[in-house]
């Protein structure tokens, strides 16, 4: 088959991008034809034979493209124009929908429908939702300028956004934002759809909130979209070992450091972590990442910052921590980093929000703390570590914890 993965950055940027690559891989390994689609960059690593990409749009920039940008990241023109071109040269089965809001635009659902209404060609349409964009326009479930975790926008109320300023802070961005939710929500694209992929049970119920699910949408489009859950598939940094797990050392083989590994920002709870490293000067730390609260984390005598690590060097510094600490304070969909810590068998501790609690076992392969509350954090933290034997034996617990390896995941995305 011809499948064309969407997303709008094709170079590694996060969780998403992993995943579109690693998917990509394996489903060119059973002898599909992938091409990728998204906006050009120095970084791409994958792309597509016509060399079709829309121009990058970068907000953090000046100059004279950024003025045209609140016209374009409601509907881009440009990119339905290099979407159907791209539909013209390779004429695909499958289109993977994937990051597409502000950058692409979900334009790219109109050109590809044209495109099919057009050429006669029949096309499925899948989409693998890694956030709430749909339901919440700044795709977190949060007002970042206070915290709060927030469904004001469910059921299609959008004005929300734009009260809180819930895009970066900006009244502009914020009604661009409500603008461009609602606009879609007239016009039901999300119906053209037909299989929407949720990475948790969580997402999935928020999902259903949207008013074009809870009718029928064949008024407009003939279609009904149908909603999944299927956790992300396993992601290890190295090979994995005859039983389909990575190679993981024992207890025996762990250092004497606490890991955390992740964004540096306030929403992944870093200034909650920090306060009980503080409070806990004879535990050492390592952090493994990068971002805006970097400087925070620098200079600190229990915490050894490590910078962003990947492959074998993440897989051995995970591998031979005592513990992960996983301490988002925002509705976490599918985090790998979760997943990553058991795979290893090490232990986790994490807040109880959005997905998490879906992928770990609390009292069996780590514990579970009220997210955002750092006396519990650290009461958690401390009862873990000054407990050998129950460290031990969430390690050994690790062992039997299964996630979708890529192959069963692809098994399971082409069934769809």
């Amino acid at each position: 088959m011809k499948i064309l993965i969407v997303n709008k950055f094709l170079y590694p940027n996060g969780g998403s991008e992993t995943y579109i690559f690693k998917l990509g891989e394996e489903l060119k390994k059973r002898g599909h034809e992938v091409w990728y689609f998204g906006m050009e960059h120095e970084g791409n690593i994958v792309g597509n034979d016509a060399g079709i990409y829309t121009s990058v749009m970068d907000f953090h920039s000046g100059g004279i493209k950024k003025l045209l940008y609140p016209f374009k990241i409601i509907y881009s023109r440009e990119a339905y124009k290099k979407m159907y071109e791209i539909m013209q040269k390779f004429g695909p089965d499958i289109i993977h929908l994937n990051n597409i809001n502000f950058q692409l635009t979900p334009s790219v659902i109109h050109a590809a429908r044209n495109w099919e209404k057009r050429s006669g060609k029949k096309v499925k349409i899948i989409f693998t939702a890694h956030d709430y964009q749909w339901v919440c326009p700044n795709h977190m479930l949060m007002v970042p300028s206070s915290g709060e975790l927030c469904f004001k926008c469910e059921g299609g109320k959008f004005g929300a956004c734009t009260k809180n300023k819930c895009i970066h802070g900006s009244t502009l961005r914020s009604i661009l934002g409500t603008m461009e939710a609602g606009h879609y929500l007239k016009k039901k694209t999300y119906g053209m759809v037909d299989v929407i992929i949720c990475p948790s049970e969580f997402l999935k119920k928020k999902l259903e909130t949207y008013p074009l699910f809870k009718e029928n949408a064949g008024k407009k489009t003939g279609r009904r979209p149908a909603i999944v859950m299927m956790h992300n598939f396993k992601y290890d940094h190295e090979e994995p070992s005859a039983n389909g797990q990575a190679k993981a050392e024992n207890a025996s083989g762990k250092g004497n450091y606490v890991l955390y590994f992740g964004r540096y920002s306030e929403e992944k709870g870093v200034k909650t972590l920090l306060k009980v490293t503080d409070a806990l000067p004879g535990v050492s730390f390592k952090f493994a990442g990068n971002g805006p609260l970097k400087n925070m984390v620098e200079g600190r005598d229990n915490i050894t910052e490590m910078g962003f690590l990947h492959g074998s060097e993440l897989a051995n510094t995970i591998k031979r921590a005592k513990l992960t600490v996983f301490p988002s304070e925002w509705y976490e969909n599918c985090p790998f980093s979760v997943m990553e810590s058991q795979i290893y068998q090490t232990p986790v501790l994490a807040s109880d929000i959005g997905g998490v609690s879906e992928l770990l076992k609390d009292g069996v392969t780590g514990e579970l703390f009220k997210a955002g509350d750092y006396r519990d954090l650290k009461a958690h933290l401390e009862g873990m570590l000054e407990d050998p034997d129950k460290l031990e034996r969430y390690t050994k617990n690790c062992a039997d914890v299964h996630f979708d390896s890529v192959e069963e995941y692809t098994d399971r995305f082409l069934a769809l």
